[in-house]
């Protein structure tokens, strides 16, 4: 099992969780890891580094959504009280996770970022998650984001 610094989080909050490999593909998404894995798309979540715009410099954040859906960044903005949201260049997703784009994990960023959830995301009983490396998720029950990361539920999912 990689040593990421999400296993490293994970495991000292005693989340009970299992790793899981697949042949990471560049652009391939939610949607090729959940066929490798023979999951629904609808269970891979998928952590987004948003940064959020509210008159100084922008503030990055992390959105968790579920791999068949997209983020309604209008309504995310209207619920959290920025004038806008807009998704993180791939240096400032590293700069702010520590992670390279395709293997960013909401635990064991490099500094500590505000998670939103998307609401529906709580009520499934497992998802699985990046691990802290492309091609490695973790599956695991979806309270771990309120209970480790202290996530905030949200609703702005869209079905693209």
């Amino acid at each position: 099992m990689p040593a990421t610094s999400a296993v490293r989080v994970l495991r000292a909050a005693g989340v009970a969780f299992e790793p899981l490999f697949y042949e990471y593909v560049e652009r391939g998404g939610t949607r090729h890891s959940a066929e490798a894995l023979g999951v629904p798309e609808h269970e891979v979540v998928k952590t987004l580094v948003m940064e959020a715009r509210r008159g100084g410099p922008p503030e990055p954040l992390l959105i968790l959504m579920h791999g068949d859906r997209e983020v309604s960044t209008k309504r995310l903005a209207r619920q959290i009280g920025a004038r806008e949201i807009a998704p993180a260049s791939p240096a400032a997703v590293e700069k702010h996770t520590g992670y390279v784009p395709g293997g960013v994990s909401p635990f064991g960023t490099r500094k500590t970022l505000p998670v939103h959830v998307e609401r529906s995301i709580l009520a499934l009983p497992r998802v699985l998650v990046n691990g802290g490396r492309r091609g490695f998720l973790v599956a695991l029950e979806p309270a771990a984001f309120t209970r480790v990361l202290a996530a905030i539920p949200v609703d702005v999912a869209i079905v693209p």
